[in-house]
């Protein structure tokens, strides 16, 4: 837990920031927590909704008084706030930490820094973005990840018990290995999923009808290249030599696969697919990793005037919040779906049992 009246600078109030200063305010009542943010808006927001306590003028003129600063921006932002940081007189005793999305570039240019510095990587997102989706619990369950830990290990013990209130899992590896696996679990599909819509987009043009199909089970497994773009380029940039090697990994797959469908080998490509399937289902379920995890639920019901309403109301009626609804026209098994995308895992269960309890419509989590 933060010591009473220690001071927090939280440096980008979108959903990371927000949501932690947030969680932060409300069971340390005690805390002061500035916050910047370049977008203005985004403190006026923040601090009407009681995340942060004051609006910090700008971080020179705080930073001295700060017992942690914490950098929720992008990494290419990171590295220059970083820089300005080092220019400023802070306290001896101040740690920094971010929330960026690779660990080995940052970690290495604060190595120089005259601060004590450790990198971290909150693996949870949202639906939504900006200090308008902040939400104090997106953190739960989620993998927490702190780089270079045993060159701090007294910093990195204070930023877990400060940090633990979120009901985070915390997990501790080297920066090189950090941005290895987030390349091949997050980065790389987050490449192959923009890949696909892109190319679905060209040929759209071709055969319009294309984009009313791709709906459902597409849009699905597409839904992350809904991401920001001025992210993803800097996470790209940052971590350019691993995707490098992972780009040209899934190019050499995707060779293979193309000299299998070329000489017709049934064989090859039914191996393809069951070994996919086969090391798929052995993924651990309801857990959530790299890429984080949509609390959807998938209703079927009836095409009959006011089940929307019925659906909603029930709903309500628990308690339970939802941050999304669309109706699904075009699914390739079923039709009269209703997905509603939920805030929580323990929103999405609470929802599903009370619908299914009041109703017999068929409710899935996928």
């Amino acid at each position: 837990m933060p010591q009473q009246n220690e001071k927090i600078l939280v440096i980008g109030l979108g959903l990371i920031g927000g949501s932690l200063a947030l969680n932060l305010k409300q069971q340390n009542p005690t805390v002061e927590i500035f916050g910047w943010d370049k977008n203005k808006e985004s403190e006026k927001i923040a601090l009407a909704k009681k995340v942060i306590d004051q609006i910090a003028p700008s971080i020179e003129a705080v930073a001295a008084e700060m017992d942690i600063i914490l950098l929720a921006i992008p990494v290419k932002s990171c590295l220059e706030k970083l820089q300005l940081l080092a220019q400023l007189p802070l306290k001896s005793s101040v740690i920094v930490t971010d929330a960026s999305s690779t660990k080995e570039e940052v970690v290495k240019f604060a190595k120089e820094l005259p601060f004590t510095f450790v990198g971290g990587h909150p693996m949870a997102g949202s639906h939504k973005s900006g200090i308008q989706a902040v939400n104090p619990d997106l953190f739960e369950n989620a993998y927490y990840i702190f780089t270079n830990a045993e060159e701090n290990p007294a910093a990195v013990k204070k930023l877990e018990a400060m940090l633990s209130q979120t009901r985070a899992k915390f997990v501790h590896l080297e920066a090189h290995e950090h941005d290895q696996i987030t390349g091949m679990l997050s980065h790389l599909p987050h490449i192959i999923a923009a890949g696909l819509v892109n190319q679905s987009d060209v040929f759209s043009q071709t055969y319009p009808r294309a984009r009313q199909l791709a709906a459902g089970g597409f849009r699905d497994i597409t839904r992350i290249a809904s991401s920001d773009p001025q992210m993803w380029t800097d996470i790209l940039i940052s971590n350019r030599e691993t995707l490098l090697e992972e780009i040209s990994e899934w190019q050499r797959l995707m060779t293979h696969i193309t000299h299998w469908l070329a000489i017709e080998d049934e064989s090859a490509i039914y191996h393809f697919f069951d070994s996919a399937k086969d090391t798929r289902d052995k993924l651990p379920v309801h857990e959530n990793g790299a890429i984080p995890a949509f609390n959807d639920l998938f209703i079927d019901v009836p095409d009959v005037p006011g089940v929307i309403a019925e659906v909603t109301g029930l709903l309500g009626e628990a308690g339970i919040s939802i941050i999304n609804l669309k109706i699904l026209e075009t699914r390739e098994d079923i039709i009269g779906v209703l997905q509603v995308s939920f805030k929580t895992k323990k929103d999405l269960e609470a929802g599903k049992a009370y619908i299914e309890a009041k109703t017999n419509y068929h409710c899935r989590i996928k």
